[in-house]
This record gives C-alpha cells, sequence and structure tokens, in this order.
C-alpha cells in the first residue's frame, strides 16, 4: 500500500531531517518531555519498600511493558517509588550498552502499573501535556531517532546517553490529535508486519525440524522402506535394515588418525603462524581462514597429532555440541583446541554419509547424556569413539549421501527465502515508522 503525502512543507533546517509539513514544528525532547534516568538498582536493601523493578532485558526485548509480564523482585525507597513508578503514556528508553546499537531501544507503558519502578540502565521519558508518549515511542524506533543518539553517544568500551544527549535530541512534533492518529497507524501497520515476520520465524523453525528429521530417518532406516528390519541392540537406535551393521565410530576413522581434539591453551591470536579452530568455528560458512585465529608453531607442535587433512570432520565437544562441518581444503595443516574433536573418515567410508551421520538426532541424542549436569556441557572423548553408529554397505553410504545432499539444498532454499522475506519486513517496518514520524507520509485519511 503506498501512502499520500502532506499538501505543503517546510525546510525543518536539519539536514538529517529535511522537509517536514508547514504544520509540525521540530522541539527539543525536553520541550515536549521530561527525561530522567533512574538510579534504582537490583539489589535488595532492609528498610526499602518491597517493588517490581522493570529492568533493561523487560525493555530491550518489549515494545510494550504490561502488568503480565514477570518482573524481578527487588526493593526501593519511598523517594524512588514516587520518581520511577510506572504511569500511562510513560516511554522507558534503554540509556547504556556495549554498542550504540542498543542504546534508545524504547518501550511503552499504555497502562499504569502500580509497584513496577523503572530500574538501572534506563531513563524514563514522560511526555508532557499536548504531547503523545505512543508518538514519541514510534519516533525513537525510527532509524533518524537512532542514528541521532548513536552520535550523541559517549564511551569507548560502553557507551551510554548522557542527559544532555537525551534533552536536546531533536524530535519532529505534529499537533496531538496528529501524534495520536500516528501512533495508531502504526500500531496497526507494525502488528501485521510483525505477524507476518513471525510467520516466516516459525516456518524456519519447522524447516530446521525437517531437516533433522529427514536426516536422522535416512541414516537410522535408510531409503527403502520395505527393506526387513532388525533389532540394532541399541535402545536409543531401535530397529535398523537386516542388512546393516552397528558399529562404534572409533572403526570408521583411518588408520593412524585417531579421533582426537587439540590445543589445550592456545594463547591470544597471533595473526599468523598456525590457524586454529574452535569450537565456535564449527558453523556453516565459518571454516574459512579470514575468520579464524592463530596460534604460535611452538605452541601448536605438541599437538601434531590433531592436525586437519581436507575431508576431515570438525566435531565441537564444548559448549556448543554437536555442530559438524567438513574441512575444506584451505584448512589443510590447521588445528584445532580442546573444543573441537577431529574425525577422520576411512577409505571404507563415504566421508558424505558420515558427516550426515554425525549431525543426526541419533547420534546427538546418545552423546549429549555424558554431558548433562557438566558445569560446561561437554562430550568425552571416550564416549564420543565409542558412539554407536548404523552402518550400511558403502554404496548404499553414497546413495544415502547423495540423497541428503539434494534434500537438505531444497529445505535450505526455503529457509533462505524466508530468512530473505524477513529482513524486506523488517526493512519496511523502520521504513514505515520512519516515514510516518517524519511527515514524509500522511495517515490521517487512512481507514
Amino acid at each position: 500500500m503506498s501512502f499520500p503525502a502532506y499538501p505543503s512543507y517546510r525546510d525543518s533546517g536539519l539536514e538529517w531531517l529535511g522537509a517536514v509539513p508547514n504544520h509540525w514544528n521540530v522541539r527539543r525532547l525536553k520541550e515536549i518531555a521530561e527525561a530522567f534516568p533512574s538510579n534504582v538498582d537490583k539489589k535488595a536493601y532492609e528498610n526499602n519498600e518491597p517493588i517490581r523493578l522493570c529492568n533493561y532485558t523487560d525493555v530491550y526485548y518489549n515494545d510494550k511493558i504490561t502488568s503480565g509480564m514477570s518482573f524481578m523482585e527487588a526493593t526501593a525507597t519511598q523517594e524512588q517509588i514516587d520518581r520511577f513508578s510506572l504511569r500511562s503514556g510513560d516511554v522507558i528508553i534503554t540509556k547504556d550498552s556495549e554498542s550504540a546499537d542498543d542504546i534508545a531501544i524504547a518501550a511503552f507503558v499504555p497502562d499504569d502499573l502500580p509497584g513496577v519502578v523503572c530500574g538501572y540502565h534506563l531513563s524514563m521519558i514522560r511526555a508532557r501535556a499536548a504531547n503523545s508518549g505512543a508518538f514519541l515511542k514510534r519516533y525513537f524506533d525510527s532509524p533518524f531517532a537512532k542514528a541521532n543518539f548513536a552520535v550523541r553517544a559517549n564511551g569507548l568500551t560502553r557507551v551510554g546517553l548522557g542527559q544532555y544527549a537525551v534533552d536536546n535530541v531533536p524530535v519532529p512534533c505534529p499537533p496531538i490529535d496528529e501524534q495520536l492518529v500516528i501512533a495508531a497507524f502504526l500500531d496497526r501497520e507494525t502488528a501485521r508486519i510483525d505477524a507476518l515476520i513471525e510467520e516466516q520465524q516459525r516456518l524456519i523453525v519447522l524447516l530446521k525440524e525437517k531437516r533433522q528429521a529427514v536426516i536422522s530417518d535416512a541414516v537410522t532406516k535408510g531409503l527403502d522402506p520395505t527393506a526387513p528390519m532388525k533389532d540394532s541392540g541399541v535402545e536409543w537406535l531401535g530397529e535398523v535394515p537386516a542388512h546393516w551393521s552397528v558399529s562404534p565410530l572409533m572403526r570408521l576413522t583411518a588408520q593412524g588418525r585417531a579421533i582426537m581434539y587439540g590445543i589445550v591453551l592456545p594463547g591470544p591470536d597471533v595473526g599468523e603462524g598456525v590457524p586454529i579452530v574452535k569450537g565456535g568455528d564449527v558453523k556453516e560458512h565459518r571454516l574459512r581462514l579470514p575468520l579464524l585465529n592463530w596460534t604460535t608453531p611452538e605452541i601448536e607442535a605438541p599437538f601434531a597429532r590433531a592436525r586437519l587433512l581436507p575431508g576431515d570432520i570438525v566435531y565441537s565437544i564444548r559448549g556448543s555440541i554437536g555442530d559438524a562441518e567438513p574441512v575444506p581444503e584451505e584448512l589443510s595443516g590447521a588445528n584445532i583446541t580442546q573444543d573441537v574433536a577431529r574425525i577422520s573418515p576411512s577409505l571404507e567410508v563415504d566421508g558424505r554419509w558420515l558427516l550426515h551421520v554425525m549431525r543426526s538426532k541419533p547420534v546427538f541424542v546418545q552423546l549429549e547424556q555424558g554431558s548433562l549436569g557438566a558445569a560446561v556441557r561437554g562430550i568425552n572423548i571416550f564416549d564420543l569413539k565409542r558412539a554407536r553408529i548404523p552402518v550400511p554397505p558403502k554404496a548404499e553410504q553414497a546413495e544415502i549421501a547423495a540423497f541428503l545432499d539434494r534434500e537438505l539444498s531444497k529445505l535450505e532454499l526455503l529457509a533462505i527465502e524466508a530468512r530473505a522475506g524477513i529482513a524486506l519486513l523488517t526493512e519496511r517496518r523502520a521504513a514505515l515508522i520512519s516515514a510516518a514520524v517524519t511527515g514524509k507520509i500522511d495517515v490521517r485519511g487512512v481507514p
């Protein structure tokens, strides 16, 4: 849907804003609202009053602050309660963070929330008479406002907004009745866009589940639904085709290249020497030289037995466990850390098939059992070597690998389309907000 422009415009006097409708004003925020940072932290103090605390994440992850949210229990003085209790029409913004992208994120308070107090690292924006908090919330959502706050933020390792920066940010201001119309319009339109984004996000989740189901079914049951089955002797695996065997993973690896992890203490990234693969690198599109850390030859030398060759499989065994990726040509001679296991398929095994097996849920489930309850999730190399793998003949391994390559490519194309749709909808959402709150479109006549 396209929207009309206003009948006439005038120069706003601000290069980044450009022209605004003739009857709009441009004001400093302090002229139309009171802005005040909270000093209520999450610690509980004796002799203070019990409260529910609206904290940083409540604002960061929500467009609106409502009574149904799970607020943190805390305490505050009576003076803090009087000053920072949430009222209908308030806007709460994040005032500092590690990144400028995360400051001035806004949430709107549609109703009074007795007993709920604004917490530390946040600022409250309370609109003055003849101004709307709902409109100000949408202004804070616009790229124009975000760019303004980004250049006004100060700090290096942590950036923040001082009182002067917040008070003096310019705001394009239509009359109050028009502010309310714009806010209501954006509530409706962004809700529609958000619903479409949520549909695409659900689709991506379903595609991921479908991908895992296709892999698991193929590597445990094969491609022939009429094949005779037998009990595998492994509880988690159940029945497998009668002509398959079940073998520990270590018997499927190349002679002289046992399953093992690598460098225990690789040290800082030195930018040259030997590239190393860490647990977080075992992701699609991450196994590339420009993205890896490097260690010195002296640190790497004692771990030469863990060096990689093209065709090896790297498997994450610490933290985010269960990710598996093939080693590309450019990483020949690279090494791994203790968070990663190297699996080298034997000549009697199809490497693509084994990669799919290592990505399957049945294999992950049996390995995950040993990590449960640990302070840091991890897979023991002993358990990994002895993981029970259903093994078809090599020719059938190749057929299964080719089938999965085809089917997973189809699912990935659908996921790419869904992600592209989300990106377009997100861009559309931001553009619509910007156009409405800066007067580039006139939504007064929109039904």
